[in-house]
């Protein structure tokens, strides 16, 4: 929005030239009214304002200027708003009748007869110019300047062109109502418009002669052969006039105001404003006694509300001067008036009832449950005026928790501390899928229905946002594979992710809805909390050695991750939909509950994935059926002996089919006494194994925190284990 600097200085007395209106951008900026753009316009500088909608007020020089006598404490300079009148009053050469009160509170009709239209006078052409305005004829050009003085729109008829009504004694008639089904109107600027009876228009005794706040019609228009005119100043209702301009497509200077809230109070002064002008640069007289018809009338005018200075400086965490707190909010036109301390309230310190001048009702317009002002609107006056750059800087003070953690908390707090890491994101997901994606990748929802509700199909939403989002997830795999897909279409090279949420099941049994609240049972779905993880691609730089992703790599961080929870688990060969066979296994629990899954994403069941040759590893695990690890706190660290350790390896024959947990099973019921670990080192199939049969080779480290161990120990035990794997599981031809 553009304002003329040498026009507001008109109002208010403020630094001459362009550094004084740098300043003076700066100082609206920081109050709030952002100056977006400050440049030379000829012998003028030109201000672009973003002015924000709750602030109608300030979309004119006057409202402008107010802001800037208050920030320099310079006096407020209103021009006069009375003309003088003469001739017959307005009554006797029109009538005003609101047959829709709640669209037009107040209407005025004030009547300038004798005027001679033509172009304005330099100075009328230059304002207008100023700020982009095209001059048009002096009457027009009136209007348009108070306008963008007050704020307030004005449209000017021409008075012959208003037909009389029945019963108006041949006086010219308006009506403000709502449009006629099929009604026409030609605005001003020669498009025929087709109204309807949502419509708030202006008519005279035969038809519609303006959009009422949007814009006036042609057949009206003030032309070079007009000699009286009726000029309009009204309020509408914001939203009579955003429904009309809406509902056309048109967007005026009028309208821009309108639907934000025009000043209720400022019609009658507006008017008087223009015709004055009027009669100055057109001649003629303005007749007595303008027309004022008014039509709902709000009880709750005008708003008031209580400022306590002790809550205010409590909110802000600044001292403030209570004489800038009365200086700033005057100026500004609120009215003060100081309460007693401790009298009306609890609060103590200076305290007064301000009531809200009538162009900020409608920023204040959102009202307490008793009609009263909130507070927080009138800190927000002060503190702008006082500079919230002046404000120092605090951090709020955050008071410790109701309650301990609950070991759910605590759980996810150590999942997502060591997934983290382990080198994994967190990715957060909607809840949503679609029926396609909950069909190909139901991988958890096999483990649940199997095991813990009844029920099997994905719950779909009554509503859903489209039909990507149709039903609620059954697993955090879809999204995490799309996850997975996005950021490898933008070039990540590996990703590495991991999500906490809730899958989503039926209920089998539940009951039908009723009107009383049901307990967590009784509902018809069932939340199961799960955290998945996805992994694939070479994770590292050259020099950090890369490694690829793999099944076993991410087999590990789901082994540990259970190890963390203090629930161990062990891995059984299976075959899931949407992962590749002969790389998926179930993940059991030492009580042989199923706890989720890992294995290898089959790219035909996620199409939002990485796509064909970027292999994506995933796992799903029910976080209920993990441990929660004890007290969250630092990892135990146990120094290492200070005695020599012995390494020793182990190659068993045996059938394929043997699998690798029976293998550690078999270990750990034997195990020696100084054994401190061992782990897989190597299997081999191929020359010089029997078909059937594969080379398993396992490492062992012994060790003790008393003394050194001696070969002969060491042999002792390493001969007797791997007799008890050979008697167990050596290959027998």
């Amino acid at each position: 929005m553009l304002f003329s600097y040498r026009w507001l200085s008109e109002y208010v007395e403020l630094p001459p030239g362009p550094e004084g209106a740098r300043e003076v951008a700066d100082r609206l900026t920081a109050a709030g009214l952002a100056v977006e753009a400050v440049e030379p316009a000829g012998d003028d500088v030109r201000f672009d304002v973003d002015v924000t909608t709750n602030r109608p007020d300030a979309m004119c020089h006057l409202g402008l200027a107010r802001e800037a006598a208050v920030l320099y404490g310079k006096p407020l300079k209103v021009p006069a708003a009375e003309p003088e009148r003469a001739g017959a009053p307005a009554e006797e050469s029109a009538r005003v009748e609101i047959d829709d009160p709640a669209g037009c509170p107040r209407y005025t009709a004030t009547v300038i007869r004798g005027v001679a239209v033509g172009p304005s006078p330099p100075w009328l052409r230059a304002r207008l110019e100023a700020i982009g305005l095209r001059p048009i004829n002096n009457v027009v050009d009136v209007t348009n300047f108070v306008l963008w003085e007050t704020g307030q729109p004005l449209h000017a008829f021409d008075l012959a062109k208003i037909a009389p009504g029945a019963g108006s004694g041949g006086r010219a008639e308006i009506r403000v109502r709502r449009a006629r089904a099929g009604e026409v109107l030609v605005t001003l600027d020669g498009e025929r418009r087709e109204l309807d009876p949502e419509m708030l228009v202006i008519a005279d005794g035969e038809r519609a002669v303006a959009l009422a706040g949007v814009m006036g019609g042609l057949d009206s228009e003030v032309t070079a052969e007009t000699a009286d005119v009726l000029l309009e100043s009204a309020h509408f209702a914001p939203r009579a006039v955003r429904r009309a301009a809406s509902g056309l497509g048109l967007h005026t200077d009028a309208s821009h105001r309108f639907e934000r809230g025009t000043d209720p109070e400022a019609p009658l002064a507006a008017a008087g404003r223009a015709a004055a002008l009027i009669a100055e640069v057109a001649g003629g007289e303005v007749a007595p006694g303008a027309i004022d018809a008014r039509g709902a009338v709000r009880e709750d005018w005008p708003p008031r509300g209580r400022l306590e200075l002790a809550r205010l400086e409590a909110f802000a965490g600044v001292a403030i001067d209570p004489a800038d707190v009365e200086r700033w909010l005057t100026g500004l036109g609120f009215a003060i008036e100081p309460l007693d301390a401790g009298g009306e309230g609890e609060g103590a310190g200076p305290a007064w009832r301000v009531t809200v001048p009538s162009w900020r009702w409608y920023d204040f317009d959102l009202r307490r449950p008793d009609g009263g002002v909130w507070e927080q609107d009138l800190y927000e006056e002060v503190l702008r005026l006082h500079g919230l750059d002046a404000i120092p800087a605090a951090l709020p003070a955050i008071g410790g928790s109701d309650g301990p953690r609950t070991p759910q908390q605590e759980r996810r707090e150590r999942i997502r501390d060591h997934l983290a890491a382990c080198g994994y994101a967190e990715a957060i997901q909607l809840a949503f899928l679609s029926r396609e994606e909950d069909a190909a990748l139901p991988a958890l929802s096999f483990v649940v229905t199997r095991e813990a509700v009844g029920g099997d199909g994905a719950l779909a939403l009554s509503n859903p946002l489209s039909e990507r989002y149709a039903v609620l997830r059954r697993s955090l795999l879809p999204g995490l594979a799309a996850a997975a897909g996005f950021n490898r279409r933008r070039g990540a090279e590996a990703v590495r992710l991991f999500e906490i949420g809730n899958a989503f099941f039926p209920r089998a049994g539940a009951p039908a809805p009723g009107g009383r609240a049901r307990a967590p049972e009784e509902l018809p779905v069932v939340e199961v909390e799960t955290v998945g993880v996805v992994a694939g691609g070479a994770a590292g730089t050259p020099w950090d050695r890369p490694r690829e992703a793999d099944l076993f790599a991410l087999k590990g961080v789901v082994e540990s991750l259970a190890e963390a929870l203090g629930t161990p688990l062990t891995a059984r060969p299976a075959e899931l939909p949407g992962l590749i066979a002969g790389s998926t296994a179930e993940l059991l629990t030492a009580g042989g509950e199923v706890a989720g899954y890992l294995g290898r994403l089959d790219p035909a069941a996620a199409p939002d994935g990485p796509g064909e040759g970027f292999a994506l590893y995933a796992a799903e695990l029910i976080t209920g059926r993990l441990g929660t690890g004890g007290a969250r706190g630092g990892a135990p660290v146990e120094l290492p002996s200070r005695y020599p350790t012995v390494a020793a390896d182990l190659t068993l024959t045996h059938a394929e089919s043997v699998a690798w947990a029976d293998l550690a099973a078999a270990v750990e019921a034997a195990r020696p006494p100084h054994l401190l670990e061992f782990g897989l080192r190597d299997r081999y199939t191929g020359e010089g194994v029997p078909a059937g049969a594969v080379n398993t080779t396992l490492g062992f480290l012994y060790g003790s925190r008393e003394r050194s161990l001696t070969q002969d120990e060491v042999n002792a035990s390493q001969e007797a284990l791997a007799a008890r794997l050979r008697e167990r599981f050596g290959w027998g031809g």
